[in-house]
Order: structure tokens, then C-alpha cells, then sequence
């Protein structure tokens, strides 16, 4: 029986033509509508804008129109600007030290090798000039009326290629990506103007989004940024961050671990001012926050790391949304140690939105029936007649109210300070006044009360004792009476290798046992029996995906969470009043006490005006 082989035909090695190339090129540089506002909208603020104003139709699948008052171009620009590889921002002499959004010339062009384009532009001292590009087709160059600036028409994106419509997504998902894209560029340029709006069906369209230009330095022009964009809540619980280490600088905003989110939405990283996607800076934001917040839990944070360009390479992705840095280690360090610095310096502050959610859980759901009577002004009683209707409605001291506390309250009540004591109130978690069901202490303060979960304040502070323990005395380490052998192939036994040191401090110790193997030859003696192989894979997973692992010190802080959590005061347990307001002066004295182990606040404060609103006295 023969095999019959089938023939073989050479192909043809043939050079594409030019809008092919460009059709290719906007399958990288244009993903999507969104991606199509990014690159016009960085365009804009690399010419020097002051104002932005992006429009949209049917989610930018039909029109996007970016509108700035930049400096503009003339008529021998237009022609350029359309030209692949063509840009004012680089001369190709230095890939390494870009400056600019944008530096690779690919967006205009191939952008009007996907969709109908129209650039209009004029510069000081030169007429308006206009040019059209419609899949891949430029037209002349013609006169135009405007004042001064780009604006620049982008309609029927992905016409050229319809196989492309095929992908896009709802009008709502691409008109919430495109938000997303102008909120992201206005938090990293704050001094300017942004307006995005939905001109779908003609007109004036409908504002989506509008921050106005802020004021002042970085940082206060930042945190008016972010009020408007994120929330008062965020920059009220949010600490600033200023820190600078070897050339490089971490500058932004990093909110309290009580006002984490469920998801990563509220987290904004910028490098030199440009937004990235980074995995790499996105895991050492987690892993400045690993020890105060739970797995399903995630931080707010809007971070700018500022360094020379020439230590990044942003030339890594045509989107130029991932980076590489020369000192990937520095960086990493950098904010792990900056933001643990500052949520340590946060002391046992809780975030504000505890108490508001605390509140509107008291507020009971208002009744319906029949609308109140309108009460005429003349109709309310004067201040004079409230106070003197207070005074009838007070107990008497007859009935024994004032002198008949209830048992568990008598036991646990804060005695008044005598003349010369100090004044509990007056200190920020205030003076232990009762216990309640045997797990809440109430505490006075002079501008509220103070509600704490006795439990999960006792477990983060002895936590933070055991870790201050295990600091100082080291890790541990317990010998294997046999050594486990890990085989690995040679290039991943030498990236564990090279972090043995590491490891060591944190109780285990590996060395090389040829090959690819190596030996384990003492585990961390807090973890107990351990598979050492499993712990090691993980290890190097983490390598692989992050360039560090942190895997081991979790699992020893877990133990110690475990440890603490068995050795702090249980829920149930009846406390006296020193024994209170003893450990109310500790967690303020302790870094961190403001939230239990796993990022859950530990105590309420209720302010006296917002305890009155809930009777009904303002």
C-alpha cells in the first residue's frame, strides 16, 4: 500500500500595500471605539490643551469627535499627521527617553484606514485647514473656518473592516469604556478641562462627564479631581502620599483599608502621568494592603509613580498601556513600603463611611400613610416654650430612673473623673462608659460616642504584638530530619536560588542539590507539617507571573492572624471599666487598630449631632 504525499506549493513572498498595513496596525492600536478616543484625546493634551471636549454617537460606533484648543497644526502638517511612522514627538534617535503620550505615528493613519476621518487644525499665525482620509483614501487639503486648536471626526469606525463591528459590544458597554478612558485621562491631568458628551440622535447632546480645570498645586488640584470623579467619600477617607526613594517618586491618594471596594474599579495607576494597565503594579498595590484587607476585598488608590523616562520603557504595547521598568524591584518597594508607611502613620483612623452606613442602618424606614398637615410658621412653638416643655418632661428623681441602672451597666460604667484626672472624653476613642451583649463597648467621647467590637480590636492588637515579636526574634525554622528533594528544571531552580536569602529569614532554607533539584532542609516552624514541594511551586508561580513572591510571609501571617485571633479577649466575655479603657488607650496608640485583621472595621464613631438628627432634635 503506497502513501501518496501531497504536493506542496511555494507561497509567494508579496509586499502589502499601504492600507493593508494600516488596516493591520489598527488591529493593535485600535481595539475598540474607546481605544480610538484614548489615542485622540492623549494626542490633545500632548499639543499643549487646556480643554478636551469628546463627543460621541450610538456608543462612538457611528461618530467620535475630539475637540481641544491645542497648538494646532498647518496645511503642510495635515498630510504628515495622516502618514504612518510620521510625529512631532520623537525624532527616533532616543526610543528611551519619550516624554509624550504618544511617539509612534501609528493612530491618525490607521485610524483613517478603518473609518471616515477629518481632521481640521489650526495653528497661531496660519489659516484653518481641513483634510479627509476615508478608508485609507485622503482627499485634498481645504480651507476651513476655526478659531484655534484640533478637532478631529472620526464616523463609521470599522466600516473599512466590517469583520470588526462583528466584536464590537452594546452601546451602553462602548459608551462606559469611553467614560472610563476620559476619567482616567482627567485624573492624571487635572489642570485640565474635560467634557464628554452623548450627541446620539443630532443636537446638543446630553453631558455625560464635565470636570472643569482645577487650581492650585498637584495636590490640591488632584483632590478636587478626584472629588468630582470619585467622591467626597474617597478623598475624606483617603491618605496623600509624597515619597521619593533613588530618583524615583510615588505621588496620589491611597484610601483607608475600611474603605476598600468589592472589586479593583477604584483603582487608578499612572506612570509619569500616563495611565496604565499593569499587572505588575496593580499586585504590589495588593501587596501594600495585604495585611489589613481580606481576599474579596480590594483597595482605592489613585498613584502616579514619577521618574526619569529613561528607567521605563513604554514602548512595550502598541495600546502603550503596560510598561517595564529598569528597576522593577525599586518600583515594587516603593509603594508596597510608601503606602504601608502611610496607612501605619493613619494610626487606628477608621473611615467616615463606617459611621454613615452605621447610621442609615438606625434610620427605620419612614411610614406612609396619609400626608402631615402643613404647619405654618406661626404654628411652631418658640425655643423658649421646647426647653421649658423639656424641663416638664423630664423623670422625676422620686421614680428612682436616675439611680436605678441596669445591672450590666452599673458593672461596666466609666465612673465620672474626679477633679485633676484627665478627661477620657477629650482622647479620640473617648471613656469606656458600659458593655453591651458582651462583645460592644461603649465609650463617650466629647463629640459623640464610640461604638467598639471588643473582639476584633483585642485580635489586631495582639497581632500587631506577635508580628513585632517575629520581626525582632526572626522566623523560626524547624530542621527536617530528612531533607525533601524538589525537582525542578535548572532555570526555575535558579530563580528560587537567588532569593534563598529571603526565604531564610522568613524560616525556610533551601540549597542546591544538582540539577534542577533542590533540597529543603528546614521549613518555618509556625506553619507546622507542610508539603515543602507544593509551598516551593507556588513560590516560583509567583516568580513566574510577578517577579516576587510573597506567598510564604502570607501564610506566616495568616498563622499569626490565626494565633492572635485565639489569644484576643472572646466575644462574651464581661470586662470592667479599666479593663476597657485599656484597651481603647492602646488601639490608639496602635498603627492599623482601626480595622481587624481582615480589613473589617473595628469601632464606630457617632457624632452627637448625627446621633440627634435620629430623634429628631435638628
Amino acid at each position: 500500500m503506497s502513501v501518496i504525499t501531497p504536493q506542496i506549493t511555494r507561497p509567494v513572498i508579496r509586499q502589502l500595500d499601504e492600507a493593508a498595513i494600516n488596516r493591520i496596525a489598527a488591529g493593535e492600536v485600535v481595539e475598540r471605539p474607546a481605544s480610538a478616543v484614548k489615542e485622540l484625546a492623549e494626542n490633545a493634551l500632548d499639543a499643549g490643551a487646556r480643554r478636551i471636549t469628546v463627543d460621541y454617537a450610538d456608543g462612538g460606533k457611528t461618530l467620535i469627535r475630539v475637540t481641544d484648543d491645542g497648538c494646532g497644526m498647518t496645511g503642510d502638517d495635515l498630510p504628515l499627521a495622516l502618514s504612518r511612522h510620521a510625529t512631532s514627538k520623537i525624532d527616533g534617535s532616543d526610543l528611551l527617553n519619550i516624554r509624550s503620550f504618544g511617539f509612534r505615528g501609528e493612530a491618525l493613519p490607521s485610524l483613517g484606514a478603518v473609518g471616515r476621518l477629518t481632521l481640521t487644525s489650526r495653528a497661531e499665525g496660519h489659516e484653518a485647514v481641513t483634510l479627509a482620509v476615508e478608508g485609507g483614501r485622503m482627499g485634498s487639503l481645504r480651507p476651513a473656518a476655526l478659531t484655534r486648536g484640533t478637532v478631529v471626526e472620526l464616523r463609521d469606525l470599522f466600516f473599512a473592516t466590517p469583520a470588526r463591528l462583528k466584536f464590537m459590544r452594546s452601546d451602553r458597554a462602548e459608551m462606559g469604556a469611553i467614560a472610563d478612558v476620559v476619567k482616567r485621562l482627567a485624573l492624571a491631568e487635572p489642570h485640565v478641562g474635560f467634557t464628554l458628551r452623548d450627541v446620539t440622535g443630532g443636537g446638543e447632546g446630553r453631558v455625560i462627564f464635565r470636570a472643569d480645570p482645577e487650581n492650585g498645586d498637584l495636590f490640591n488640584a488632584l483632590q478636587g479631581r478626584l472629588t468630582r470623579i470619585l467622591g467626597a467619600d474617597f478623598t475624606d477617607n483617603a491618605l496623600p502620599i509624597d515619597l521619593d526613594r533613588d530618583g524615583l517618586r510615588l505621588i496620589g491618594y491611597a484610601a483607608l483599608p475600611t474603605y476598600s471596594r468589592g472589586s479593583s474599579v477604584a483603582q487608578f495607576l499612572f506612570v509619569n502621568g500616563r495611565p496604565v494597565l499593569d499587572k505588575q503594579l496593580f499586585g504590589a498595590l495588593r501587596a501594600a494592603y495585604m495585611d489589613v484587607l481580606s481576599r474579596d476585598r480590594h483597595p482605592a488608590a489613585v498613584l502616579n509613580i514619577v521618574c526619569d523616562p529613561e528607567r521605563v520603557d513604554v514602548n512595550v504595547h502598541p495600546a502603550k498601556s503596560e510598561v517595564r521598568f529598569r528597576e522593577p524591584a525599586l518600583v515594587r518597594g516603593l509603594i508596597v513600603s510608601g503606602l504601608r508607611l502611610a496607612l501605619h502613620g493613619a494610626g487606628h483612623r477608621a473611615s467616615s463611611t463606617v459611621a454613615s452606613e452605621t447610621l442609615e442602618a438606625f434610620t427605620p424606614e419612614p411610614p406612609s400613610p396619609a400626608p402631615l398637615p402643613r404647619i405654618y410658621q406661626m404654628d411652631r412653638p418658640s425655643q423658649t416654650a421646647l426647653r421649658s416643655a423639656y424641663v416638664a418632661q423630664a423623670p422625676l428623681r422620686d421614680f428612682g430612673f436616675a439611680e436605678a441602672p441596669s445591672a450590666r451597666v452599673e458593672a461596666t460604667a466609666s465612673p465620672v473623673p474626679a477633679n485633676g484626672a484627665p478627661d477620657l472624653t477629650e482622647r479620640p476613642l473617648g471613656a469606656a462608659r458600659a458593655q453591651v451583649h458582651e462583645n460592644y463597648i461603649i465609650a463617650q467621647t466629647s463629640r459623640g460616642m464610640v461604638i467598639v467590637d471588643q473582639h476584633a480590636a483585642h485580635e489586631r492588637l495582639v497581632y500587631e504584638r506577635l508580628k513585632a515579636q517575629a520581626a525582632d526574634t526572626g522566623i523560626a525554622a524547624q530542621a527536617l530530619l530528612i531533607p525533601e528533594i524538589v525537582e525542578l528544571s535548572e532555570p526555575d531552580a535558579a530563580r528560587l536560588l537567588d532569593i534563598a536569602e529571603d526565604l531564610a529569614a522568613l524560616g525556610l532554607v533551601i540549597e542546591p542539590f544538582g540539577g534542577g533539584a533542590i533540597a529543603v532542609r528546614e521549613t518555618p516552624a509556625l506553619l507546622g507539617r507542610i508539603d515543602a514541594g507544593a509551598l516551593i511551586r507556588d513560590i516560583l508561580d509567583d516568580l513566574a507571573d510577578l517577579g516576587r513572591s510573597d506567598r510564604l510571609k502570607s501564610r506566616i501571617d495568616a498563622v499569626l492572624s490565626r494565633m492572635a485571633c485565639h489569644g484576643s479577649i472572646r466575644s462574651g466575655r464581661q470586662m470592667r471599666a479599666e479593663e476597657m479603657n485599656a484597651l481603647l488607650r492602646e488601639m490608639e496608640a496602635t498603627p492599623l487598630s482601626g480595622q481587624c485583621n481582615h480589613g473589617r472595621p473595628t469601632y464606630v464613631h457617632l457624632a452627637l449631632s448625627d446621633i440627634e438628627k435620629l430623634f429628631g432634635r435638628r
